[in-house]
């Protein structure tokens, strides 16, 4: 499904689905986060991390200064 076919009534009804109460007046709200956050997600996407590692390859290290003070 994409951003653009998420309306208010299949926000309802994803909610219903998922256990989750949604009271009707805030079913455009989040029908348009839900948009929004696609969107933002398929933008993502395209970016070409070419040979970036994951970050859980990531070893974070203290830089040490050779510098006495």
């Amino acid at each position: 499904m994409s951003a653009d076919e998420l309306t208010p009534s299949e926000a309802h009804r994803w909610a219903a689905r998922a256990g989750l109460p949604l009271p009707a007046d805030r079913l455009e709200a989040v029908a348009a986060t839900a948009a929004h956050i696609h969107s933002v997600v398929d933008a993502l996407r395209e970016i070409d991390f070419g040979e970036t590692p994951p970050a859980a390859a990531y070893f974070a290290r203290e830089e040490r200064s050779d510098a006495t003070v």
